[in-house]
């Protein structure tokens, strides 16, 4: 055998690492800090204490450490290290004990500059006690101490703490600081991509130089150009024109369209939430460039609901489906109307139940016949009567019948529900309890589709289920509803005649 040496790839720096700032006048997005710093420096009017706080990647450790190196006038690079700048993770040393042993030695003179700098990472992670440890020392610090406190957290920092500090905040990068650096990246290592591929790697960070050029380190092993579509399938994004499709099926009210869509998003590998988020900037887009398209924002406020539901998929086929709803005008059929359009959501169809079919008012036919010509007073004559039949539409009346239809799907929920106090305002219904336990109960997503699809089946209304809760409502006479007795075998009859004879009356009961 022979001693033949295996090419192993050799490991490269990262991108982010290799273009990272290595002076205050590199950097790129912070000008009203960078500039500021440079002041303090050139005249010599330096803090004891520096608190960065803002949004991941946006160059608050960079800023740090190149702070550090340059108020002791030394030159910073990545694989330099100086034992008078000592960096510490606070999400490893929270502890009171690493803080005490930071206070010993911050006594300590530095070794061969001026000045000995502490730079705290994520120091909103240290604990109450270490926070109390380290207010001491900032209060009355060593001459030769400098301090430079760093977190996308400020609001977890005591008051104590901020205010012995000069504060610096951070802002995100705009997408087109981001997309022009990363093209100065890209060419520099000679990575073809193009336009439109850079402003998805942009917007797809958030604001964050590191995330962007951590993307685009990614992408840079591609042998052919780097497109939008390459950087869609990578990231998971969904294509713009399947979400403008969505959207599409949404304005037209096609509920079967909208959840084979979602379906045909998800099987691409995509998440609930991660359609939700996107359906959301496309929405938020629309509304910059067209005003007409602020009827979505009831759509756009109830996408937010996606990422925290217990069941994603379920909610945002809710949400999207109830979308439906600000969709062009549907015809709706009544004996005592004629076809006309209405913006109701009312259907009255053969999916109405006859209790619900009682409610509904017929109204008389106009004694002057309309004329035939005259399109737009027979639409808004006849989008009056609709909405007039919503009105009448008593949903307490119906109640009780909503109830029997949620008993046999579900007996507890039914319990609880006897209990509320059902309230209709638009296309809202509104259950109010009197006590929290009730409250929670009904507020979970499954059983608000439960009573939202027995509504429908005996109203023919779709509406949004909400709870409330109020304290000083009476306690409701719970509702009995009215179930149609058993029926007694004929051969039985007159045996059970003769038994309430006897006993005086009675109830049948099947056992």
């Amino acid at each position: 055998m022979g001693d033949k040496k295996k090419n192993t790839p050799k490991r490269r720096v990262a991108l982010y690492r290799k273009y990272r700032s290595k002076s205050l006048d590199e950097i790129v997005g912070q000008p009203h800090i960078t500039k500021t710093l440079a002041n303090a420096i050139k005249l010599g009017k330096l803090s004891h204490a520096y608190l960065f706080t803002g949004p991941r990647g946006t160059g608050k450790t960079s800023i740090a450490r190149i702070l550090a190196h340059e108020i002791n006038g030394i030159p910073y690079t990545d694989d330099a290290t100086h034992l008078d700048i000592i960096e510490i993770d606070a999400a490893s040393n929270r502890r009171i004990d690493d803080i005490r042993d930071l206070r010993e030695k911050v006594h300590i003179a530095p070794l061969s500059v001026k000045y000995k700098v502490y730079i705290i990472d994520e120091v909103h992670m240290l604990t109450s006690e270490s926070f109390n440890a380290l207010l001491k020392t900032l209060e009355e610090p060593p001459e030769h101490v400098i301090f430079i406190l760093a977190t996308t957290e400020a609001h977890k920092l005591p008051a104590t703490i901020i205010s012995r500090t000069q504060r610096h905040s951070f802002k995100a990068i705009s997408v087109k600081q981001v997309v022009e650096h990363l093209a100065e990246i890209a060419k520099k290592e000679n990575i073809k991509i193009s336009q439109e591929a850079l402003e998805l790697l942009a917007r797809h960070g958030g604001g964050s130089f590191r995330d962007s050029i951590s993307l685009l380190d990614q992408l840079s092993t591609q042998d052919s150009e780097v497109t939008a579509e390459v950087v869609e399938l990578l990231l998971g994004i969904a294509p713009a024109d399947q979400l403008e499709k969505l959207l599409a099926l949404i304005s037209t009210g096609d509920p079967a369209g909208i959840l084979a869509q979602v379906d045909s998003l998800i099987e691409s590998g995509l998440t609930p939430s991660g359609i939700a988020n996107q359906l959301a900037s496309v929405i938020r887009d629309s509304i910059i460039n067209s005003p007409e398209s602020s009827q979505y924002v009831p759509l756009l406020e109830k996408l937010l609901l996606v990422h925290g539901a217990t069941y994603q998929k379920l909610m945002l086929d809710s949400v999207l489906l109830g979308a439906c709803q600000i969709s062009p005008p549907k015809q709706i059929h009544h004996e005592a109307t004629k076809p006309s359009t209405s913006t109701a959501r009312v259907d009255p169809g053969p999916s109405i139940s006859k209790p619900a079919q009682s409610l509904v008012s017929e109204s008389k036919p106009s004694a002057t016949p309309e004329p035939a010509n005259n399109q737009s007073t027979t639409s808004s004559s006849a989008q009056k009567k609709t909405s007039k039949i919503a009105a009448e539409l008593d949903i307490i009346k119906a109640w009780p019948d909503i109830l029997a239809s949620i008993k046999q799907k579900n007996n507890p929920l039914y319990t609880v529900l006897r209990l509320a106090h059902p309230d209709l305002f638009e296309d809202t219904l509104t259950l109010k309890f009197s006590f929290p336990f009730h409250q929670k109960r009904v507020e979970d997503m499954k059983n608000k589709i439960v009573i939202a699809t027995a509504v429908q089946e005996v109203t023919g209304l779709q509406l949004e289920i909400q709870t409330k809760l109020d304290k000083d409502l009476p306690t409701p006479e719970p509702v009995t509803i009215k179930e149609k007795p058993p029926e007694v075998d004929p051969a039985h009859a007159s045996v059970i005649d003769s038994v309430r004879d006897i006993m005086g009356g009675g109830e049948v009961v099947h056992v």
